[in-house]
């Protein structure tokens, strides 16, 4: 019901922490299997019921479907947190019990967001404790797939030496290139089964499908949480550094390896820790920065991961808590999606990528009125519409990075979509 609170889904389990950027433990002896007879069929029927229009949203702690705009967040001048506080505030004086907000913000922060009080919410444990996400997901319909790459890979490459030539002038310390991949097909996008495949692949990541207007939709399976707020209790997870994985289980390891020994990447991977660290170090009591990197694995990509925690500083009269729109808003964009400093690498963004990023390297998540939630950065995506499908794929360009190596990184990160809708490069 849209009343239902984002943090007791009815008829399911309490769900874990919205603080988890990974999976907890799960219990043990009864308590296990309690749990699993709760939670079998409840997430994966939320998937299942999936339509085109309809907004997803599934996380290491809870799965989400919603369907229909209650309320829409509008665009204006005010900051996005009064205009989404307004709506809420709407919302409640229009009887719902416990409202909150989901959707999509776009990487510019002067274009509209794609964000609303739905009309109805069900909310359901996570998938990775279903045990029937491990059933296999249909090949989607459509293709034959009609590709084409915007920038192509050798104009691509041009970009990131250029971007490499005002690195090494000392212009910035750090941008982030993007390009794209458009797919057509002859057959209408089967939008239902790319989520499917999207989620089953990998169910202890973050999987979304957002309508972003009239007949377009943003999905994907991002593996980067922003940020989580429950209460007091904050976590972050940049991710920043990555390497392909291989179907070769020694190269695998291998490359995995090389990467937490890598200086290129160490360095790009402080730099994001250093400005998450910058962000959320003011507003919090106790804050929590490994000194050193992990790595977390998709089904295609290594990457370096820090996961930030820590408590906010109590709330005072003439300081709020802020919520976790708050943060994540003094967050995005991270170093990891657009560079640093901020404002030269928007510049150089704008000047050498030949297409609109939308809301590719934006967030996507949820926000109630309480302040609590959870914002994902939105790689590893694609928006449908119609019988289109643009792919986006980035990487973080340092004085180090070598063109044609970023140029691979991005077409291993095509990969999770391509995987999705069965097409191949």
């Amino acid at each position: 019901m849209p009343g239902s609170p984002p943090g007791t889904p009815p008829g399911a389990p309490a769900a874990a922490s919205t603080a988890a950027p990974a999976p907890a433990a799960a219990p043990s002896g009864g308590a296990d299997v309690q749990a699993r007879e709760q939670t079998v069929g409840a997430a994966t029927a939320l998937l299942d019921d999936y339509q085109p229009g309809d907004t997803f949203f599934a996380s290491p702690s809870r799965t989400l479907l919603a369907r229909g705009a209650g309320l829409r967040v509008p665009h204006g001048r005010a900051p996005l947190s009064d205009r989404v506080a307004d709506t809420l505030g709407t919302a409640r004086e229009q009887g719902l019990a416990a409202p909150f907000v989901v959707g999509a913000v776009p990487f510019a922060s002067n274009e509209p967001v794609a964000l609303t009080v739905p009309g109805t919410a069900r909310w359901a444990p996570p998938l990775r404790q279903d045990p029937l996400i491990a059933l296999p997901a249909k090949t989607p319909s459509g293709g034959p797939w009609q590709m084409r790459p915007v920038p192509g890979p050798e104009a691509y490459a041009e970009s990131v030496g250029e971007a490499v030539r005002r690195l090494e002038r000392g212009d910035l310390d750090k941008v982030v290139l993007a390009r794209t991949l458009e797919l057509r097909s002859s057959a209408d996008l089967d939008t239902p089964a790319m989520v499917q495949r999207l989620a089953r692949r990998d169910p202890r990541g973050y999987t979304f499908a957002m309508p972003t207007g009239p007949g377009r939709t943003l999905l994907g399976a991002s593996p980067e949480l922003l940020l989580s707020r429950r209460g007091r209790h904050i976590v972050a997870n940049p991710l920043a550094g990555s390497a392909r994985r291989s179907a070769d289980v020694a190269e695998d390891v291998r490359a995995a390896a090389a990467l937490l020994e890598s200086a290129k990447d160490l360095h790009e991977h402080a730099v994001v820790v250093q400005a998450v660290r910058d962000a959320l170090g003011p507003l919090c009591s106790d804050l929590f920065v490994p000194p050193q990197p992990t790595l977390v694995r998709t089904a295609t990509m290594w990457h370096l991961s820090t996961t930030v925690s820590g408590e906010l500083a109590p709330a005072a009269a003439r300081r709020p808590q802020p919520t976790s729109l708050d943060l994540a808003l003094a967050l995005h964009p991270t170093p990891a999606v657009c560079g640093t400093p901020t404002g030269p690498a928007r510049g150089l963004i704008g000047e050498l990528e030949p297409f609109d990023r939308g809301f590719f390297t934006g967030m996507v998540g949820w926000s109630d009125e309480r302040g609590d939630g959870e914002w994902v950065v939105t790689i590893r995506c694609a928006e449908a519409e119609g019988r289109s499908l643009r792919l986006y794929a980035g990487a973080g360009v340092v004085q180090a990075s070598v063109p044609a190596s970023e140029t691979e990184e991005t077409a291993a990160k095509f990969r999770t979509f391509l995987d999705a809708v069965g097409a191949e490069l």
